[in-house]
């Protein structure tokens, strides 16, 4: 194995809910954990490529909502791997402050009445936690990247720049029709919820500038960059009440 690839974990079918599997030479990081009860799908991937969990180097957790940060905990007893995430999450791993979601439109204020998104999960501390724009440099867990702070989504948020010019943004992004989905899977939208549509534009226009050119996502994609700047123009630009 020489380059880099990037495998898709479809936690729900239709990539309605995604974790991804970056594979390296000298490494694999997961990216993000999946619902409670993920772990028997992430093994069957790790499986199909002949790993194990003890392959995993690093899991990264880009924030705290259940269907990113759910098996984490015990993704991490079984790995043994450190989990890397942002401390403007850090109350919500570990359960001590509730979540709160802004709903962009119909569907996340239909999503609030279903018990998914309040589910709980263990909690966790992370190995590693980031603070303010502080950057982790990959190459120590064998893969040429960088993780840095893109927050938004929630005030946590976390992204993968890959020097494959990919970027792994967890919930900064969404495609398709009710997220993932079978229709216009190639077309960027607002996820369910976002604590700031601005600050989302920022920081997608960010890894846009810094020369990202495919978006892995946690709901459909990938989207490539024109796309994204289409979206993140939009963010940017978008009136507010």
């Amino acid at each position: 194995m020489t380059a880099l690839q990037i495998i898709r974990i479809p936690i729900l079918p239709f990539g309605m809910v995604n974790a991804h599997l970056i594979l390296g030479a000298g490494g694999c990081i997961l990216v993000d954990a999946g619902l409670p009860g993920s772990e028997s799908t992430i093994e069957k991937v790790l499986t199909k490529h002949r790993l194990t969990f003890r392959d995993i180097k690093l899991i990264v957790v880009t924030h705290a909502h259940v269907d990113h940060a759910g098996s984490a905990a015990l993704l991490h007893e079984l790995s043994r791997a450190p989990i890397v995430a942002h401390a403007d999450d850090a109350k919500h791993f570990s359960g001590e402050t509730p979540m709160t979601f802004c709903p962009t439109g119909w569907f996340g204020r239909l999503f609030l009445k279903t018990p998914l998104m309040f589910e709980s999960y263990k909690g966790f501390e992370p190995d590693i936690l980031l603070s303010n724009d502080n950057t982790l440099d990959l190459s120590r867990y064998g893969i040429p990247g960088t993780i840095k702070h893109t927050p938004g989504h929630t005030a946590g948020s976390i992204s993968v720049e890959l020097s494959t010019k990919d970027a792994l943004v967890g919930d900064l992004i969404a495609s398709g029709i009710l997220i993932g989905g079978l229709v216009r899977t190639n077309h960027a939208i607002r996820p369910p919820f976002e604590d700031d549509p601005r600050t989302v534009g920022v920081a997608l226009q960010r890894l846009l500038d810094s020369g990202m050119e495919r978006f892995y996502m946690g709901h459909g994609g990938p989207l490539n960059a024109s796309e994204v700047q289409r979206h993140a123009h939009d963010l940017m630009t978008m009136k507010t009440r």
